[in-house]
């Protein structure tokens, strides 16, 4: 039996002005790639490229998403402070307050969920239209 040499050992030398190399590398960088030689490699013998894209609904959904948690964790908080005084109250009044308070907070903390899910609901109907 034969022995195959799969070794490279060609060289081939290429010269490119800075923006030219700029582009190379920018696509490179975007690619699964691990060397840039092995990019272009694959682009001159015309092989396919994976490359990484971002997408930029996913995108605006996570921000989006990040931004309602953020307000959900301080409604949270504000639900938790309200039930600790709660327990001190010793007069009427002082409950009824609470009463109001509680009231407003949890009127926001339904507002919120229900802004989340008309979010998620939109996000749903986009992604089952691709």
């Amino acid at each position: 039996m034969e022995e195959q040499n799969n070794n490279r050992t060609k060289w081939l030398h290429l010269r490119l002005k800075p923006d030219e190399y700029q582009k190379i590398f920018k696509k490179f960088s975007k690619s699964t790639c691990r060397k840039l030689s092995e990019y272009a490699r694959k682009n001159l013998l015309e092989k396919p490229v994976t490359t990484n894209y971002r997408n930029q609904s996913l995108d605006e959904f996570m921000s989006e998403i990040i931004r309602l948690r953020g307000e959900l964790n301080a409604i949270g908080n504000n639900f938790n402070q309200a039930v600790k005084k709660l327990h001190t109250l010793q007069q009427i009044p002082e409950f009824k307050n609470w009463i109001i308070s509680y009231e407003l907070e949890k009127k926001i903390l339904f507002n919120k969920v229900e802004e989340i899910k008309k979010y998620i609901q939109k996000m749903a109907e986009k992604w089952l239209q691709s």
